[in-house]
């Protein structure tokens, strides 16, 4: 067995690695570029190597640079996570030359299947069922659009080396498919040094469902099951569950052994990923495998309570597999939230700034429930523009679905993110969403059920009385702490108020106090709209998380101060509340509302980034839906789009100029 290994990643993944690395007794190396001099998979290593500045193309993305780090610390092999060189074959080529070893399969199937056009053309001659497309170079975006006409639209324009969402568009006309081979290919070409694109049938309805592979040197090949991925925003992976909601066990067999066989096809060895796309009658079409661990791997490990990166490194090590395909078993249910540094509310935008407040829920097993979250930052890191959106990665595992997704639920609305915009409040939605928990998923699940975009949702009736509980416990317990007993409060008062009203948002709520009494820990019976609840917490001042029980039922939510009352955050909704005496809730309902400033002749940046097109002059006529700019954050190009026909009077922003949110691009007449 090794006994050093360099981790040539960052973030969560190299995290991940560190941990299993560490429980194996194996000394870790991390690597870091300039962004990432104080992150946290450099603290947890037992060393560090600097290898260049922010950008990954001088770094992470440079095989000199981790080789020389191998060579200078003595690490006996290299473990890629994913992304970066995880799927370089020259990599892993040079990496034998120089007697280190590559935690990951032989450069025989990473050329194989790590090139998309040449896995397909691979996967087509050994009988694999691959969705129609055209396999070879398009040379241009004249060309593009005349191979998506002979497929029939809609088609998918897709990046060659690509993975993650990235370099990916679907095109339902010659238009989109002229604009897409565009944007797909600069994109490729930014993140992964490839223009290549290449085009397929968009299948309708799609579920994207992925076998999860094993093998080692030895002949051994062996499937895990399955991982359900099709909740995706931009093509790119929003939450995933295993097993799959859909698949009979017939299905589930078939397209395990059809990965297996494409598996021992390449001689792979190592942990790998079969990814396929599966009609709403359960025909399965390979898409592509990924040469490497996936950011999902961790749903496999809690179904199976086999460790995959364990696994790696032993293949690596030249072990044998210690069990067979009659070993595998699937034991409950697990669900996986990938936590982004993103703005729902507008449109996910990236985000990026420092994490003020990190609070995590806590890991491990609570009865029939484990909690699981394989992250890379801590609170005061930040969050920077140069690499992948990613916070954390969420996991819950429980004997049934409903009860892991109820378990998510529960531990997002207690996870604490503050100092940037995040994507927890979708995800929260996305838990009680009834067509989600029903499991009617597709790859246009998001599109579909949010055509406008994730909004601000409303409480209805019996969430309402949620909210106002928690608030009038909170006002009343600040109340109380600040009185300190509650016969000072009578005192200072008169009376302790039997009649309260909170205000949600706009609503205003009645309720009536039925005890005499303010306790801490705080347990009293109100009535909310004439409903009688019982309400039990021990929040304090000043705790981010409310957790308690209300009419019966365990609630946890998250409480942030605002002028002059409470905003609370919990399954989705985020509402402002205010705690009124009746007489000063009717002098508020008299308050004028005020409007917020008109921004209509103004493009503002939507989020931090880098300009890199400016597709207009000033003076110029433009038509709706026109490109107006395009901006680049976090490795993803952000298309600006005329959203009615304008002329452009100033232009205040160039290419290559780095802007914060909400500054003005340009301006209309």
């Amino acid at each position: 067995m090794f006994k050093k290994i360099l981790i040539a990643n960052r973030g969560e993944i190299a995290c991940r690695v560190i941990k299993t690395a560490r429980r194996m007794g194996i000394s870790t190396v991390a690597v870091y570029s300039d962004a990432d001099r104080d992150a946290l998979h450099v603290e947890m290593a037992d060393e560090a190597v600097h290898i260049g500045s922010a950008a990954a193309s001088e770094s992470y993305l440079v095989a000199d640079k981790i080789i020389a780090a191998c060579k200078a610390t003595g690490a006996e092999a290299v473990h890629p996570g994913y992304g970066f060189l995880s799927e370089r074959a020259s990599f892993c080529a040079e990496l034998e030359k120089q007697g280190i070893v590559f935690i990951g399969p032989k450069p025989k199937a990473i050329m194989a299947m790590g090139d998309k056009i040449e896995s397909k053309k691979f996967a087509n001659a050994a009988g694999v069922s691959t969705v129609p497309g055209h396999l070879g170079v398009i040379e241009d975006a004249a060309h593009a659009e005349l191979i998506a006409g002979g497929i029939g639209y809609p088609v998918m324009i897709k990046a060659s080396a690509g993975g993650g969402g990235k370099g990916m568009r679907i095109a339902w006309n010659p238009a989109e498919v002229r604009d897409g081979f565009d944007r797909a290919s600069s994109e490729a070409k930014s993140s992964f040094g490839d223009d290549r694109v290449f085009i397929e049938k968009f299948v309708v309805e799609p579920r994207h469902i992925e076998i999860q592979v094993l093998a080692d040197a030895h002949g051994n090949v062996v499937y895990l099951g399955e991982r359900e991925c099709s909740i995706q925003r931009r093509n790119q992976k929003v939450a995933e569950e295993a097993p799959s909601p859909f698949l009979d066990e017939a299905t589930r067999k078939a397209m395990g052994e059809q990965s297996v066989a494409l598996a021992r096809a390449v001689d792979y060895q190592s942990a790998g990923t079969v990814e396929f796309i599966v009609d709403r009658d359960r025909n399965f079409y390979f898409l592509e495998m990924n040469t490497r661990l996936q950011v999902e791997h961790p749903v496999t490990e809690l179904v199976t309570g086999i460790d995959l990166v364990e696994q790696m490194i032993r293949v690596a090590a030249g072990e044998h597999l210690p069990f067979t395909q009659a070993d595998i078993r699937l034991d409950g249910w697990a669900i996986e939230s990938r936590l982004y540094a993103e703005d729902p509310y507008r449109n996910f935008l990236p985000s990026i700034g420092r994490l003020t407040r990190y609070r995590p829920p806590a890991e491990g097993r609570t009865g029939n429930v484990v909690v699981r979250n394989d992250t890379g930052v801590f609170e005061g890191a930040e969050i920077s523009m140069y690499y992948d959106p990613m916070i954390a990665k969420l996991c819950t595992w429980a004997p049934t679905r409903l009860e892991a997704i109820e378990a998510m639920g529960q531990a997002l609305d207690g996870f604490v993110v503050d100092g940037i915009q995040h994507n927890v409040p979708f995800l929260a939605a996305l838990m009680k969403h009834p067509r989600w928990r029903e499991g009617r998923l597709s790859t246009g699940f998001i599109a579909e059920e949010y055509p406008d975009g994730f909004a601000p949702m409303k409480p209805d009736r019996a969430e309402e009385a949620v909210l106002a509980a928690i608030a009038l416990s909170a006002s009343l317990i600040e109340t109380t702490r600040r009185e300190r007993f509650a016969d000072r409060l009578r005192a200072a008062s008169g009376a302790l108020h039997e009649d309260w009203v909170v205000k949600l948002g706009g609503n205003y709520v009645a309720a009536r106090l039925l005890d005499g009494l303010v306790t801490i820990p705080f347990d009293m019976d109100m009535a909310i709209e004439g409903e009688n609840k019982s309400v039990v917490t021990d929040w304090r001042p000043g705790d981010p998380v409310w957790s308690g029980k209300v009419g019966g039922r365990d609630v946890i939510a998250q409480i942030r101060p605002v002028l002059n009352g409470l905003r609370i955050d919990w399954q989705g909704l985020s509402v402002t509340t205010k705690v009124f005496s009746p007489r000063h809730a009717e002098l508020d309902r008299l308050m004028p509302v005020k409007l917020p400033p008109d921004t209509s002749k103004f493009l503002l940046c939507p989020m931090p980034g880098l300009v890199v097109v400016i597709a207009v002059a000033e003076g110029q006529e433009v038509k709706a839906g026109e490109t107006l700019a395009v901006v680049e954050a976090m490795k993803m190009e952000n298309v600006l789009r005329a959203e009615r026909d304008l002329v452009i009077s100033k232009i205040n922003a160039a290419p290559g100029e780095s802007l914060a949110v909400d500054a003005v691009i340009m301006e209309f007449a």
